[in-house]
């Protein structure tokens, strides 16, 4: 039987995140306010699943570990074993996917607007 490090992410066939058209699991991971904590956890680096529940103290430990089976489906998390540690990672890809698809895309055609208005009311004519 062999240590070395190896990833896994429960129900994900994809190796990144959901598929670019199939943004809504992301989405009903992300609803949940516990589950944004524990993001927002892990932005700040890589967390063994029992550093993540001593962080949460309100949450028994399965609570913690059913989110990060969530968030790990959702592939917003990477899941790495070594030994019996499992490391849990914040997969940046799924959220850009986001940004992408719904934050650029409405920006896009506010900046164009935001920026007419700025010309205009500097050179009326």
């Amino acid at each position: 039987m062999s240590s070395a490090p190896t990833t896994t992410n429960p129900g994900q066939t994809d190796s990144a995140a959901a598929p670019s058209g199939d943004l809504e699991p992301i989405f009903r991971a992300l609803a949940d306010p516990t589950r944004r904590a524990l993001l927002d956890q892990l932005a700040q680096g890589p967390a063994t699943t029992g550093t993540l529940v001593a962080a949460f103290p309100h949450l028994s430990r399965t609570g913690v570990m059913k989110h990060l089976d969530q968030l790990a489906e959702a592939g917003l998390v990477l899941v790495r074993r070594a030994g019996r540690q499992r490391w849990n990672h914040v997969n940046p890809i799924p959220i850009q996917r986001i940004y992408e698809r719904w934050v650029a895309h409405h920006l896009r055609g506010l900046a164009a607007s935001a920026s007419r208005l700025k010309d205009h009311l500097e050179n009326p004519s």
